[in-house]
């Protein structure tokens, strides 16, 4: 239960380190993008680059150069598929999703929220942990592509005061 043997150790050790290696190397040439959280195709992606490394790692029926394949499909399959996107609207559609208004103007948009599966409650909560206390101070409240939450604070006129106007100072003359 606790110890198999010394060879398993040494199993996951080397792999581990070819395997981590590889996969470094991998995201280099893939780019950024490849591990961002943009949208949930992205997040998606990335789960499976770690269960595949988690597997790679502790299943002794995957070879390291078939985890390595593997790693290197999701990569090239992720790529093609954003490179894709960028580049022809359809595609876009299928994998990306649009920002959300949630709050506007001092009104929870509750049709909005039900679609989106979202309490007024997780708004008020993000917008606390902003550290706003009055609704009046929010805007907007946007869920992002990503599942975030992006608050918005109200934009204040600036408050003209007889000190902000330069023709009630004293000329230098007296």
């Amino acid at each position: 239960m606790f110890f198999n043997t010394w060879q398993g150790l040494g199993r996951v050790i080397i792999v581990g380190v070819l395997a981590y290696t590889t996969l470094v190397i991998f995201l280099q040439f893939s780019g950024k993008r490849t591990l961002s959280k943009m949208n949930a195709f992205d997040l998606v992606v990335t789960v499976a680059l770690g269960s595949t490394l988690a597997t790679i790692l502790l299943s002794k029926d995957v070879a390291l150069a078939e985890g390595l394949l593997a790693l290197f499909l999701l990569i090239a399959l992720q790529f093609s598929v954003t490179w894709l996107s960028v580049r022809f609207p359809t595609i876009k559609e299928l994998v990306k999703s649009e920002p959300t208004l949630l709050f506007h103007q001092g009104q929870m948009l509750q049709s909005t929220l039900r679609s989106q599966r979202v309490t007024n409650e997780e708004v008020r909560a993000a917008i606390r942990s902003q550290g706003i206390s009055q609704m009046s101070e929010v805007e907007a409240v946007i869920l992002e592509t990503d599942g975030s939450l992006s608050i918005l604070r109200a934009t204040k006129q600036p408050v003209t005061t007889a000190l902000d106007d330069v023709n009630n100072y004293p000329s230098p003359s007296g």
